[in-house]
């Protein structure tokens, strides 16, 4: 795609010379710019100069009809198919965002109603990250990052509270409805602001605060109304909240510098990797290695059925959450907040229709206040308060 300064070239053929003996230099190709000065006056004739710098303003200047009209048109064409292009890219990576979300979502929760062991899950979900962070660094679909012990010691941080983060959510989906769960979730608003003035001394803003009422008072309100409500899967999603947010804080806190090659795709994959050798320990520690096909036979499950649905989770989960990154990397933090909000009420949706989840009347009414809520704490986000004149 051309930029608005780019040059175009003009056909012109050869001026011929009236005295053989000095020869007019060959018509150049003229160069036209799309938001230049020919732009402004179409179906302008440019000339052509002769090598002799005394006579350039004679007749030896001829001019030659160069269609800058058709030209100043067609560069803003360019223009206009680049950012379509560029458009329908960010729609595509917006629908994969929405579409592994779901698939992720479904999948991992045929899985942990069969297998109840959400540390296994999540240790199979770091492993398949691992395994595909690792294979686009061999290939070079990503740079391999360049990276010193000493900021590995600072992303250890984010990498625990993401394990727990991810952690938490599991245990969430596994005790409640995948609806329930992301409705809780929809609290992280609340909590960003909460750790942010603790721990960063950033007050929020009265609208701001104004705009965490509906989404703590929809959250309440389906909660109260939810039929596969237990503590157990409520604290799990807000604990996951909890951590969640806590990276976010920890990510601002601590300031990691990154070189040249530790993006944020490449930083993502870092955490991942060290997600898995951080969770696994606690894994051997406490539910063992279940996700084996001698445990799933012998507890009686389809080995190849679960074995594929975990694989297939993992996949998506590992994918979501690029994609969500590369999408962070092209629009601003508020439309990605506003796309997160509207992929919760797909999942929302998509999992109640898929497994046909009970929800009453007050507990829709809910669940829509609090991602209204979560929708206009996203808008005000972006007004910042005006400084202050001495």
């Amino acid at each position: 795609m051309q930029s608005a300064a780019a040059f175009r070239p003009c056909p012109a053929g050869q001026l011929v010379s009236r005295n053989p003996s000095r020869p007019l230099l060959p018509a150049l190709p003229l160069r036209v710019s799309a938001a230049g000065s020919i732009a402004t006056t179409p179906g302008l004739a440019l000339g052509l100069l002769s090598a002799s710098p005394d006579r350039e303003a004679k007749s030896r200047q001829r001019q030659v009809s160069c269609g800058a009209a058709g030209d100043a048109v067609a560069a803003p064409s360019a223009e206009e198919g680049g950012g379509l292009t560029k458009t329908l890219w960010l729609g595509s990576l917006f629908g994969l965002w929405y579409l592994f979300n779901i698939y992720f979502n479904i999948y991992n929760k045929q899985v942990l109603k069969v297998f109840p062991y959400p540390i296994n899950i999540t240790e199979v979900q770091f492993a398949v990250g691992t395994v595909a962070s690792l294979f686009m660094w061999i290939t070079g679909i990503i740079k391999r990052p360049k990276i010193s012990g000493a900021q590995l010691i600072a992303i250890l941080p984010l990498a625990i509270v993401h394990t727990m983060g991810n952690l938490f959510t599991n245990m969430s989906l596994g005790k409640v409805a995948v609806s329930f769960t992301h409705t809780i979730k929809a609290m992280e608003p609340f909590f960003s602001v909460l750790l942010s003035a603790i721990f960063l001394g950033e007050l929020p803003t009265v609208w701001v605060v104004v705009s965490l009422l509906p989404i703590v008072g929809g959250v309440a309100l389906a909660s109260l109304t939810e039929a596969s409500f237990n503590w157990a899967g409520f604290w799990s999603a807000m604990a996951s909240n909890v951590t969640f947010q806590s990276r976010n804080v920890l990510s601002k806190k601590l300031m990691v510098k990154k070189e040249e090659s530790l993006d944020n795709l490449n930083l993502f994959s870092i955490i991942t990797v060290m997600s898995f050798f951080v969770l696994a320990p606690v894994t051997l520690f406490t539910e063992g290695v279940k996700i084996t096909p001698t445990f799933l036979q012998s507890a009686g499950l389809n080995v190849n059925q679960v074995l594929t649905r975990s694989l297939i989770a993992g996949l998506c989960f590992h994918a979501y959450q690029q994609v969500s990154y590369m999408i962070l990397a092209m629009v601003s933090p508020v439309t990605h907040s506003v796309g997160n909000c509207v992929k919760r009420v797909v999942v929302i949706v998509t999992s109640v229709l898929f497994f046909r989840t009970p929800v009453s009347p007050i507990n829709s009414i809910g669940t829509a206040i609090a991602l209204a809520g979560v929708f206009l704490y996203s808008q005000l986000k972006r007004l910042k308060p005006k400084p202050k004149t001495p």
